[in-house]
């Protein structure tokens, strides 16, 4: 091999090996939605939310857990759109095996992947498709218009009523059943939480 052909091979994969660095260094640099951010700081009574639906939306967004993307997964049958922010709660766990859901009260929609500081207040407790699909209820912590409820109980009983309505009609014509109970109050979300970080940590302690 004649020594300009040499050092071009050389060139040539100095070149990919510059490309693939970076493109590690890129990928590394990225948060997984689901297992790089922190549940909170203080969880479960303080907790981070991320959102996958805003508020007004008819398209249900879905954490692609592969790629930590978001993946539209379906726009609604039902002539209903979702009446909070919608997302999860990052590093935990729910029996539905994803990341349990939790709705966020406050005065405006938010982009899908904003991180909201939250405090859980209460949950609903769901039957979805014969599997448990608990949904907690939180209000944002940075808007002046939330921020000081703690209980379910101190919300406008419309609230919870259009809450429930909700989820009792969103696949009603996909000829699906969902079973919607009383809301709970804050010590049983703040129960589900914590048993979900648990499991979290239980399943995924290897890869953290």
């Amino acid at each position: 091999m004649n020594s300009d052909k040499a050092w071009q091979q050389f060139q040539q994969s100095k070149s990919k090996s510059e490309k693939k660095k970076k493109q590690n260094v890129h990928q590394s640099s990225v948060l997984h939605p689901w297992h790089g951010i922190e549940p909170g700081e203080d969880p479960p009574n303080e907790c981070n939310a991320v959102i996958e639906i805003p508020k007004g939306s008819k398209v249900k967004y879905e954490l692609d857990k592969e790629t930590g993307l978001l993946r539209a997964d379906r726009v609604l049958y039902s002539s209903v759109v979702y009446p909070t922010n919608y997302g999860f709660i990052p590093q935990t766990l729910g029996e539905d095996h994803d990341p349990i859901d939790v709705l966020v009260l406050m005065q405006s929609e938010v982009y899908p992947l904003t991180i909201l500081r939250i405090r859980p207040i209460g949950l609903v407790p769901m039957i979805d498709c014969d599997e448990n699909d608990d949904k907690i209820i939180a209000v944002h912590l940075d808007d002046p218009e939330y921020k000081d409820y703690h209980d379910v109980k101190e919300l406008p009983q419309h609230r919870l009523v259009e809450i429930r309505k909700f989820f009792k009609d969103y696949k009603v014509l996909e000829n699906k059943t969902v079973k919607v109970d009383e809301p709970k109050g804050p010590e049983e979300a703040k129960e589900v939480i914590t048993k979900a970080i648990q499991e979290y940590q239980k399943v995924f302690s290897n890869d953290i």
